[in-house]
């Protein structure tokens, strides 16, 4: 039975005790963390949890409560808890080859994530903007969409992780359209939503206020969706933000498209922070992921939640079923 791999992410964050939360688990498909496999025994004894680590060598049936499959990855340095090490960079990414390498062959049933920390990937001199960057470059495919969730809001980003002066000149009618396509097949064909109803953020304040506030919405946002409404699609025009995400008009929306990642997100985490999970959406494989980075602070300390990568590893266990 092919199994659902789950990469640990930072050795020195919160990764590491999340993932040993999994033995908790009894899941009808095998479930493997990435990880050295002496650093997850470390972290246990730290944390005084009693797991039994059992090294995985390709053959796996589901394992019992209090065991826990892992796939040994190497570390290049030692791991204190709370302490960025750029020497340990290679070793992160490590797990992120293998974890693409293996959902993108068909050898396992899709990948769920662990917080990396992007800056010391970057200080170690190898360029990295994060997981849905790098799992979009590994599939060679043009266009990825970052879908946050919670049980009752799913919120998709037209861009992700840019600096605000430079989102207004990445919204053109071709990504926009790029985006839309990829998230109205993801919500049919994985979410099995048959005719999705979805709600689309201006870009700027009022959504441009017929033009006094910004011309992004009358020059390249409503035609585009204007296109897809004549098709039949239930999507709105666009919508002022700060009105968007009431109750009301969220009761029987399936998805909100957001223009930036600060303008969706924020509302999202605070309805379920903690239980939400990031889907990478456009890929041809399933990935999930946690909705919180990497707490240093809480590393080794026994206060890492792990209810997020749960809910990520159930719900990349749902879409395998589908």
């Amino acid at each position: 039975m092919r199994p659902l791999y789950v990469t640990s992410g930072e050795p020195a964050g919160i990764g590491p005790d999340i993932c040993l939360s999994l033995a908790e688990r009894v899941d009808t498909r095998p479930i493997v963390v990435l990880a050295d496999i002496d650093l997850l025994k470390q972290r246990a004894e730290q944390l005084n949890l009693s797991v039994k680590l059992l090294e995985y060598r390709g053959q796996a049936q589901t394992a019992a409560k209090g065991q826990l499959y892992v796939e040994h990855v190497p570390l290049k340095a030692e791991v204190i808890a709370g302490e960025l090490n750029p020497q340990n960079s290679a070793y992160v990414l490590e797990q992120l080859r293998r974890s693409a390498d293996y959902a993108f062959s068909g050898k396992s049933v899709g990948v769920a994530t662990a917080p990396v920390q992007k800056s010391v990937i970057n200080d170690a001199g190898i360029h990295f903007s994060g997981h849905t960057e790098y799992y979009q470059e590994f599939a060679n495919v043009e266009r990825v969409v970052m879908m946050l969730a919670t049980k009752s809001l799913r919120v998709a980003l037209v861009t992700t992780h840019l600096a605000l002066r430079d989102v207004p000149d990445a919204i053109t009618k071709e990504r926009l359209q790029q985006v839309i396509d990829i998230l109205l097949h993801d919500l049919t064909s994985k979410f099995k939503i048959t005719q999705p109803k979805i709600l689309v953020c201006g870009l700027n304040p009022h959504a441009g206020e017929d033009g006094y506030l910004g011309c992004e919405e009358i020059e390249i946002i409503n035609p585009v969706l204007e296109h897809y409404r004549q098709q039949g699609i239930q999507m709105s025009l666009s919508l002022p933000a700060d009105t968007l995400f009431t109750p009301e008009n969220l009761q029987h929306a399936d998805a909100v498209l957001a223009m930036y990642h600060d303008q969706g997100l924020p509302v999202l985490k605070s309805q379920g922070f903690g239980e939400a999970i990031n889907i990478t959406l456009g890929l041809p494989f399933i990935r999930t992921s946690v909705d919180h980075g990497t707490a240093l602070s809480l590393a080794g300390a026994g206060l890492a939640k792990s209810s997020s990568l749960h809910v990520a590893v159930d719900l990349a266990l749902d879409l395998a079923r589908q």
